[in-house]
Order: structure tokens, then C-alpha cells, then sequence
């Protein structure tokens, strides 16, 4: 098991800084050097996006100088720069929702075939025994929450109850629900712990092989990935942010990946960005959706916003000259 990473020290300032109003933070703005030709529309944008989310923007037109904004600098720029994360994003999700939902479905599945319907109930197949507690802890949360809830109510020809709530309404034993399931209800860091912690490495491969990928590269990419849903699902800024972690690299030619393999070597700094995130993604689709247009829509946002660096990604150009990327259909 690896090591626990060290807590950093926290800082030693007290915050002083006061709450401002709309007008002057738009005054603000303005003393930095951005051009606010329509200050009525920025207001408004600011008073529904908010100056914390969107001061994030304005800071990627900062010149050499903090708080200083390059010449000629206008809010309309920062706003392309914002909208454009917004689609990123949403590209992003529709790739994640895929893999989360391939990964979910796996991990069940293999499981219940060789071990049966309520395998994580058995303590054996965990190597991290707080994991396994707190899975059953989920899983009985989940149950019980279902059970207090208002009965679900068929409205129309095609309604139909959820599979948990036709669990707990119809079986008493076992009181927990099957794995496929639990595998629907559990969060994506709990599902990704499960996956983790399991004590069979084989059973991990397994896994990991119906993905097209090996055991440490799966377990490395969920990490990202969950890290990358939160700040998605949180409408955080995406494009040129700094992650944490980040996916690893394979080594072995049996996983797809990109034709320039010494890229994130060459260039550690783009290993940093959110590049590598956005191939690991396209490596995942090779083998759960192959036909997908995913790489397309990716590459038409970018020729929709052509002032957004693509090097703040991390991306080289070119890119999607690679090989690795699927064709675009004639």
C-alpha cells in the first residue's frame, strides 16, 4: 500500500479582506486595464457568474506583472475565455460518463460471476479492511435512506421504480442489495476505492483487460478521473488548471496511446495539464465506444474559440494529426 501523503502546513495570515460591491469590483477590473464597454452587461454577468469565478479568467490575460492585465485587455475575451471552459467541460463529462459507467459495470459484473451476486459482503475480497466498512456503512446508508424515503410512484405508461427501490420493496433477505446494484448507488470515489482496495490483482487485471487497459493504469486514470469529475461537476475552471494528479503513463504497447510515446517526457510540463487526461479519455473509448465522435467535438471547440492557447491544455499542435485519434468520417 503506498505511503499516506504528509498534510501540508497551513498558512500563518489572518484574512482581512472585505466583502465589495458589484460597482467596485468592476472597478477594479477596470483599474487592472481590462475594457469594459458595456459596464451594465458586465455587471450582470458578474453579479450571475460571480468575481471569484471569474476573476480566474481574467487572470490568464495578466501581463508580465500581477494584477496588471495586458494592453487593450476586454471583458468580452474574458467571457469568450469562460464559456469556452464551460464546453470543455461538458465535453469532458460526456467522456467520463461513459468510462464511469463502463468501469461501474465491470467491476460488478466480473465480481458477481466469480464470486456471486453480494461479493463485497465478504471481507476476503478487500486488502484494506476500513474500505470494506466503510463500503457496507454506504451500502446500508443507502438502504435505509431508500426505506424513509416516500414510496416511488408510477406516473405514466412507461414509469418505472428504481432497481434499489424495488430491492428493498420486494426482498428482506438478503438486506442488502446485489452487486450490480450497489455498483448504480455508490459514488464515483467509493466505487473507485472498491476497486482499489480489492485483494486479488488478478481479479484487478481482469477488470482493467475488459477496459483495454492493466490494473496500475486503471487505478492511476479513476484517481484523475475523480478529480477532474469534481471540478467538472462543481463548474470549476478546467482548461489550464493544475489537477494534482494525473494519469499515468503507459509502458505497455498493448494500451493504446498516443505515436509520439516520449511526448510527456520530452515536454514534462504538458504530464501537468490536461492533455494527457484528454488522450487517457480517448483511450478508454477505443474499446467502450469506438464509433464515438467524441475527438471531433473536442477538435471543433477548439477551432470555435482559435484565441484559446492550446498550450494552457498542454496540447502540442497538430494534435489531432496523430494516428491515435479517430478519423473523421468522409
Amino acid at each position: 500500500m503506498p505511503e499516506r501523503q504528509r498534510s501540508r502546513a497551513r498558512g500563518v495570515e489572518r484574512y482581512l479582506k472585505p466583502a465589495l460591491s458589484q460597482s467596485d469590483l468592476l472597478d477594479r477590473w477596470q483599474q487592472r486595464g481590462l475594457i469594459l464597454d458595456d459596464r451594465d452587461r458586465a455587471a450582470r454577468y458578474l453579479r450571475h457568474i460571480g468575481y471569484y469565478r471569474m476573476s480566474a479568467y481574467v487572470r490568464s490575460f495578466e501581463a508580465d506583472e500581477r494584477d496588471i492585465l495586458r494592453a487593450g485587455t476586454t471583458f468580452d475575451e474574458v467571457l469568450g475565455l469562460y464559456i469556452f471552459d464551460r464546453k470543455l467541460r461538458l465535453i469532458v463529462l460526456d467522456a467520463l460518463e461513459r468510462v464511469e459507467v463502463a468501469v461501474r459495470a465491470a467491476l460488478g459484473d466480473q465480481m458477481a460471476l466469480v464470486h456471486g451476486p453480494h461479493w463485497y459482503e465478504n471481507s476476503a475480497h478487500f486488502a484494506r479492511p476500513g474500505t470494506h466498512t466503510r463500503l457496507l456503512e454506504d451500502v446500508d446508508r443507502m438502504v435505509t435512506d431508500q426505506i424513509q424515503r416516500p414510496r416511488e410512484q408510477l406516473v405514466g405508461q412507461d414509469s418505472f421504480v428504481s432497481a434499489l427501490e424495488h430491492y428493498v420493496t420486494r426482498y428482506g433477505e438478503p438486506a442488502r442489495p446485489p452487486t450490480w446494484i450497489v455498483m448504480e448507488e455508490l459514488s464515483f470515489g467509493s466505487m473507485r476505492n472498491v476497486y482499489a482496495s480489492l485483494a486479488n490483482t488478478t481479479a484487478q487485471n481482469d477488470i482493467a483487460r475488459t477496459l483495454g487497459l492493466r490494473a496500475p493504469v486503471l487505478a492511476s486514470w479513476l484517481l484523475t478521473y475523480q478529480r477532474v469529475r469534481n471540478i467538472c461537476a462543481h463548474h470549476g475552471r478546467l482548461w489550464n488548471r493544475g489537477l494534482g494528479v494525473y494519469p499515468a503513463i503507459p509502458k505497455s504497447r498493448a494500451i493504446r496511446w498516443i505515436d509520439d510515446g516520449d511526448l510527456f517526457i520530452r515536454d514534462e510540463w504538458r504530464r501537468q495539464r490536461l492533455y494527457p487526461v484528454l488522450v487517457s479519455l480517448q483511450t478508454m473509448l477505443h474499446t467502450i465506444a469506438p464509433g464515438s465522435s467524441w475527438a471531433w467535438r473536442l477538435d471543433d471547440l477548439f477551432h470555435e474559440h482559435p484565441a484559446v492557447p492550446l498550450s494552457g491544455m498542454g496540447i502540442p499542435r497538430g494534435w489531432i494529426d496523430d494516428p491515435f485519434w479517430p478519423r473523421r468520417h468522409p
